[in-house]
């Protein structure tokens, strides 16, 4: 019994410091600037892709995507999606052939890589499943966020341009800068091995991984199964709706459609 009021104080110290540690990393308790980047910078776009209309928004989004910012893409989709896998594929072609096309282009490294994640969550998989087939994605997740771009398992890497002038190697894209995602429950997933991350305080994970959160265009009154976990746990640095209602009824940013 004397050792109960250690043991009280040893959890409580705990338990604030989880508490005021969730404040720090938590972008919607403690927003912050992004720190300003040079062009050409190596900058990496951690791009969450679901499947059929997740993913036609997701690519209408990046439809005016200048690789001079973004000068690494990374996709995200889930096993068995080869819709999407494609499409990026596709995509990344177009843009290639359109950069190449036009001044912007010149002497520009960007590339890109395509990783696959077990599914979240089958189609009319039983819950009581569920969790497991969670924790298999969210480890997934974990290791393409730890794993530096060259060393992933990819589809397909697509080298554009060399320049060595500007010291661009894709060596130097460790942990994404920028996280997109717009709906897939991988999404949350990614988002939340992205916090748990920087919770641990790993190194290299400063000022990186921020997250922007676009819901659904389909979304006029409510949002998403997604987007209402992402935003009660203050999950994301922004979230964008498409649909002024919901803005006005204090559900995320308005900045007008954003797919085409």
């Amino acid at each position: 019994m004397a050792a109960l009021p250690y043991l009280f104080a040893f959890t409580s110290i705990v338990l604030a410091s989880i508490f005021l540690r969730l404040l720090y990393i938590l972008p919607a308790l403690n927003p912050t600037k992004p720190s300003p980047r040079a062009k050409g910078q190596p900058t990496r776009l951690l791009i969450v892709l679901g499947s059929g209309g997740h993913t036609a928004e997701m690519l209408s989004l990046l439809h005016s995507l200048d690789p001079n910012l973004y000068t690494h893409r990374s996709y995200i989709v889930s096993s068995g999606d080869h819709f999407s896998a494609l499409k990026a594929i596709a995509f990344e072609n177009a843009l290639a052939t359109k950069h190449k096309e036009s001044k912007r282009g010149k002497g520009l490294l960007s590339t890109y890589d395509i990783s696959v994640v077990p599914r979240a969550r089958e189609i009319y998989q039983p819950l009581l499943t569920t969790p497991w087939s969670s924790l298999r994605c969210l480890f997934a997740c974990f290791v393409i966020l730890r794993t530096p771009a060259t060393q992933q398992t990819s589809i397909v890497t697509n080298a554009q341009r060399d320049d060595t002038r500007n010291g661009i190697a894709m060596g130097k894209y460790s942990y994404p800068d920028l996280i997109l995602a717009n709906g897939p429950a991988t999404a949350v997933l990614i988002i939340l091995a992205s916090l748990i991350l920087r919770f641990f305080g790993m190194s290299g994970t400063k000022g990186k991984m921020r997250t922007v959160y676009v819901e659904s265009w389909a979304r006029v009154s409510t949002l998403s199964l997604s987007g209402k976990i992402l935003r009660a746990g203050g999950m994301v640095n922004r979230m964008l709706v498409q649909w002024d209602m919901l803005a006005r009824i204090g559900q995320g940013e308005f900045r007008g459609a954003l797919v085409r």
